[in-house]
C-alpha cells in the first residue's frame, strides 16, 4: 500500500487558499507577507524527490499545469513523475504523464497499489475529502505567521483521529514545519 502524503501552506487560523496566486483576497500570502528564509522550504525539495506520484485537485491542476513544466529546475521530478488529477469534468489533460481519476474510490485503489509516496499539493477540497476517507497517512504542514480569517481550510471538523508530530522546526521568519503521521 501506497503512502498519501498531504503538503500544505496554511496559515495560523487553518486557510490553505491562494497561498502563491488564486482567487482569495490576500492571494499570494507566503509570499507577500512573510520573509523568504530559503530553509524554511527544504521539506519541498525533500518531497520532489520521495514522491512517487503527484494527486491534485481540478482547480490546482488548471493553476498548475500551465505553469509548471516551465519551471523544470524547480519541478524536475514533478513534471516528470505520474500525476493524478482527481475531477469528474477535466478531459484530455495536457501535463505530461497525467492521468484523471473520477472519484475518491479511485483514489483508494491508487493508494491500494504498488508504489511509492503520493504527494497532494494544494487541493484544499480534495484534501477535506481524503481526510475524511481516511486515507490520509501523513501531512506535511508549513505554518505561516499569518491569519487570513476566512478562506479554504485544510480540515472540515468531519475528519476523525489522532496526529502524532514526528518532525518539526521554525524559522526565523516565523514558519513553523510540522510534520504528521496520521495514528491509525
Amino acid at each position: 500500500m501506497r503512502t498519501l502524503i498531504v503538503t500544505e501552506f496554511i496559515t495560523l487560523d487553518g486557510v490553505v487558499d491562494s497561498p502563491g496566486g488564486g482567487d482569495h483576497p490576500r492571494a499570494g500570502w507566503s509570499f507577500k507577507e512573510v520573509d523568504f528564509v530559503e530553509e524554511a522550504y527544504e521539506i519541498k525539495g525533500r518531497e520532489q524527490l520521495e514522491a512517487e506520484a503527484m494527486l491534485i485537485g481540478r482547480v490546482s491542476y488548471d493553476e498548475f499545469a500551465p505553469v509548471w513544466p516551465t519551471m523544470e529546475e524547480e519541478f524536475a521530478e514533478y513534471n516528470a513523475m505520474p500525476k493524478y488529477v482527481v475531477s469528474t469534468t477535466l478531459t484530455g489533460p495536457e501535463w505530461n504523464n497525467t492521468s484523471v481519476l473520477r472519484s475518491i474510490d479511485e483514489v483508494a485503489e491508487l493508494k491500494q497499489g504498488e508504489g511509492g509516496p503520493i504527494i497532494v499539493h494544494g487541493s484544499a477540497t480534495l484534501a477535506q475529502a481524503l481526510g475524511e476517507a481516511g486515507l490520509v497517512d501523513r501531512y506535511h504542514l508549513l505554518t505561516f505567521p499569518v491569519v487570513l480569517g476566512e478562506g479554504k481550510r485544510l480540515f472540515s471538523g468531519r475528519e476523525a483521529g489522532k496526529l502524532a508530530l514526528v518532525e518539526h522546526e521554525a524559522y526565523s521568519n516565523g514558519i513553523v514545519k510540522q510534520v504528521f503521521d496520521v495514528v491509525r
